[in-house]
């Protein structure tokens, strides 16, 4: 690994491990629209709030998924460019511009968060590249902000709203209290499950935003524990959802009867706490790592490199820089157009998304998830945190086409 004077960290692909998936067509038929080497980069959260569930672990995914096609493209070997955008926008933005401008990268497959992604997906719109989103929830991805070479991978805060929102409305606990992150993704998780329980004749009491990467929830938590509310819904991802937690927990706000819903939660976030502060959580992800022989094989590889398993946005990131390189094959070049037409052509199937589908709109829609957390007599080993309350067939999970408000969905 080395270090460009920017700081972005590159890493060259490994040579072929594991399944070479198929055969790469003479040199011959390729055509080279770019240096002779396919150059694909992310941009993930590497030592901030998210940093455990983006991360070196999403750079990782991304990487075995090359190493899994066999380093090579049509010929050309594939390179992984990585950097780290400390959640800055601005940062993530010029990351993105330098790549695009200089260093002649073809596509980025992930940017971790909402606010750095949806800095990127300007750029790319503007310099006409591919770029898949698995980290970030926005639904303004797919909607306000869409592009033709932008694709949401793996989750938006619809989805999660439209399986964990319903489920606990269905349950009865119909009165909701907010405790979200001040940003995109927050904002958009709190309306999108707002509006699943004021549809399903619940209501919204209230709510308080907070900044990323807060350490004292005090006063947030005190506030939503006097609303009363039955259910107390964190609308904030990786370490704010592990201390919203913990805190709830000191305050005694589930031992007094109110219901504590991880909107965004995750299994790593489930590993910090452990199953005796996390048991009873709902979490909705796209990907489970225990469910299936294939998927543990793959899982154990992960493991062996990140001592952890895999979570939905590492895995998203996987399934998208493998479809991406199918689709290079696949069209013969790695031309933008002709890339991205065939990525749409394609279905989504890997050892995690089966039977995926890019819309017009970008969104790439498949099932997705309702899993609860296993008490800690129900565990059997490590890492086996969930257990399956439902499946979300992909036309249900996601927002419907008729709802859209991208410009490029034809009504």
């Amino acid at each position: 690994m080395r270090r460009s004077e920017s700081g972005l960290h590159y890493m060259a692909s490994a040579a072929a491990a594991g399944l070479l998936l198929c055969a790469a067509p003479a040199a011959a038929q390729t055509e080279k629209v770019s240096d002779g080497v396919v150059r694909i980069g992310v941009i993930e959260d590497m030592s901030g709030v998210y940093a455990d569930i983006t991360g070196k672990g999403a750079v990782t995914a991304a990487q075995m998924a090359i190493d899994e096609f066999g380093g090579k493209v049509l010929g050309m070997p594939i390179e992984l460019v990585s950097a780290d955008h400390q959640n800055k926008p601005d940062i993530a933005a010029n990351a993105a511009r330098k790549w695009f401008d200089t260093e002649k990268v073809d596509a980025i497959l992930d940017v971790a968060s909402s606010s750095p992604a949806l800095a990127v997906l300007e750029i790319a719109k503007e310099k006409k590249k591919i770029l898949t989103l698995s980290s970030p929830g926005s639904t303004r991805i797919t909607n306000e902000v869409c592009g033709p070479y932008v694709v949401h991978w793996a989750y938006d805060t619809f989805a999660i709203a439209n399986s964990t929102g319903k489920a606990l409305v269905g349950q009865g606990f119909d009165s909701w209290y907010f405790v979200t992150a001040d940003y995109a993704f927050g904002q958009g998780l709190e309306k999108d499950t707002g509006e699943v329980v004021t549809t399903l004749g619940g209501k919204v009491l209230g709510s308080t935003k907070h900044p990323v990467g807060t350490a004292d929830f005090a006063s947030v938590l005190l506030t939503a524990q006097g609303s009363k509310a039955k259910v107390v819904a964190l609308a904030n991802a990786g370490g704010d959802t592990i201390n919203s937690i913990k805190q709830a927990a000191e305050f005694g706000l589930t031992s007094g009867g109110q219901k504590l819903a991880a909107l965004a939660g995750f299994i790593n976030d489930v590993h910090g706490l452990g199953l005796k502060e996390a048991k009873g959580l709902t979490i909705t992800e796209a990907s489970y790592w225990d469910m299936n022989d294939d998927t543990r094989a793959w899982a154990k590889r992960f493991y062996a490199t990140m001592n952890a398993m895999p979570n939905m946005l590492q895995t998203g990131t996987y399934s998208s820089v493998l479809h991406y390189l199918k689709a290079v094959q696949a069209s013969g070049t790695d031309r933008t157009e002709d890339v991205m037409q065939k990525m749409r052509e394609l279905p989504v199937n890997d050892v995690f998304y089966k039977n995926g589908k890019i819309r017009e709109d970008g969104r790439m829609v498949h099932d997705m998830y309702l899993f609860e957390v296993k008490k800690p007599e129900e565990s059997k080993a490590p890492w086996d945190y969930y257990k399956l309350l439902a499946t979300i067939p992909a036309d249900q999970a996601f927002q419907p086409l008729s709802q859209s408000r991208c410009s490029l969905v034809k009504k």
